[in-house]
């Protein structure tokens, strides 16, 4: 079992920054690959960007691709994601993942992150 808990979220204005946590406790080990996804108002949960446990293959939604940016310390057992430029469009909570042995996903419980023009 693998347990993710998210921190950082919070309000910013637009063109303001926020960075996001990841910790995860548990069976770490099993853990070969680690995401961001996030849940507009109204919308399903989307995909925002994914890492190996060991930082390489960086991966970014296209539409977020130079202003977030994903990271692992799989040492600390925890993974971050770093946002800038933040859009009024980027309020969502945002939701660590992990995924396992066999495929399976493990899930934080979420952050709201709210940007007010």
């Amino acid at each position: 079992q693998v347990q993710l808990v998210e921190s950082g979220g919070g309000s910013v204005q637009a063109g303001g920054s926020l960075r996001l946590s990841c910790a995860a406790s548990g069976r770490t080990f099993e853990i070969y690959s680690l995401g961001w996804f996030r849940q507009l108002p109204g919308k399903e949960r989307d995909f925002v960007a994914r890492i190996t446990r060991g930082g390489g293959n960086p991966t970014v939604a296209d539409s977020l691709k130079g202003r977030f940016t994903i990271s692992a310390d799989m040492t600390n057992r925890m993974w971050y994601l770093q946002m800038n430029s933040l859009k009024p469009v980027d309020t969502a909570v945002y939701y660590c993942e992990a995924t396992g042995g066999g495929g399976v996903s493990y899930w934080g419980q979420g952050t709201q992150v709210t940007v007010s023009s």
